[in-house]
């Protein structure tokens, strides 16, 4: 697929939240994000839908999502990100939640707003626009509006950045996320996810599931120097395994002189659940952490299966 050049836009910092961010990050300073929502939401007694996975939280369990937001805050999050991961357009209607999309949308961002508030600190909100759904055989040109429906949703209830959550997409659709982003006039973050090939060699690709084969798309090196001609913000390497993200943000910041990051996962996905695998401990992880941010990274979280108190130890990273 050929893509168009579209030069970033001037992103304006129009809260304070965000300026703080900003300031520590070009300050070279760590930025501790969240961390996996729907985990979090089902250790607290939340239902995971068979579709949906915790989509329909935000307005089934307000309070449940209210208080995952809170948690974090309190573990010492930078940054906290809506509950809006599966509930983009393509997905909702699929599932015949056509008329929902807004409603489960701004209520996402409702709630966050409220945990932010409640807490009283200079905390920044993160608007999830991801693939959930964006099956590849429907090929690219039927994503966009769904893309450009959330971005549009979501930058108009005011959250203070975007991260665009590719994880397990191939590269032409991360390529088209990027370009749908230039449309919003806030700061926007890329996320995607890495495998490890047969080779060694370190992949844009996912696996997820414990029994599933490895999704392999091509070498993460050449898609930092493809995804850089059309992003200049934060990149971040997500929803991979903790054993190859020390190698994946090596190979980030080879390529990229922009702010690079990590929040990985642990365990697996068997639907409509994440499973853990209690395989690391928070001390542990902590310690996977220093060695990321010695290597350049400045933007540490978690993604599935690390939750509030593997971010709670990484919080005494921050400087």
């Amino acid at each position: 697929m050929e893509i168009k050049y579209v030069p970033s836009q001037i992103a304006k910092y129009n809260t304070m939240s965000y300026s703080s961010i900003h300031k520590k990050l070009e300050n070279k300073k760590t930025i501790i994000l969240d961390g996996g929502m729907g985990a979090e939401l089902e250790k607290n007694g939340a239902k995971m839908d068979e579709k949906m996975w915790c989509g329909k939280c935000s307005v089934d369990h307000p309070e449940l999502v209210r208080k995952i937001h809170e948690d974090y805050i309190s573990a010492g999050a930078d940054v906290i990100t809506t509950n809006t991961y599966s509930t983009t357009p393509i997905s909702m209607r699929q599932y015949g939640y056509e008329d929902s999309i807004e409603k489960f949308n701004k209520k996402s961002v409702q709630v966050a707003k409220e945990a932010i508030k409640n807490s009283s600190k200079d905390v920044a909100l993160a608007g999830s626009v991801s693939t959930f759904g964006n099956f590849y055989k429907l090929g690219l040109k039927a994503m966009i509006p769904g893309f450009d429906e959330q971005l549009k949703i979501l930058s108009g209830e005011g959250v203070d950045l975007i991260i665009l959550e590719a994880m397990s997409s191939q590269a032409d659709i991360v390529e088209t996320m990027l370009n749908c982003s230039t449309k919003v006039n806030i700061p926007v973050w890329l996320s995607v996810s890495c495998v490890m090939d047969d080779q060694k060699n370190i992949m844009l690709g996912y696996n997820d599931t414990i029994d599933s084969d490895t999704h392999v798309y091509e070498n993460f090196e050449t898609s930092i120097n493809n995804f850089k001609k059309l992003h200049s913000g934060p990149i971040l390497v997500a929803h991979s395994d903790i054993n190859i993200t020390g190698k994946a943000i090596e190979t980030a910041k080879k390529n990229y002189h922009g702010i690079v990051g990590a929040y990985p996962n642990k365990g697996y996905y068997e639907k409509p659940h994440w499973r853990f695998i209690d395989d690391m401990t928070p001390t542990g992880y902590l310690n996977e952490v220093r060695s990321w941010i010695k290597n350049g990274a400045q933007i540490i979280g978690g993604c599935c299966g690390i939750g509030v108190e593997e971010i709670k130890a990484i919080s005494i990273l921050k400087n």
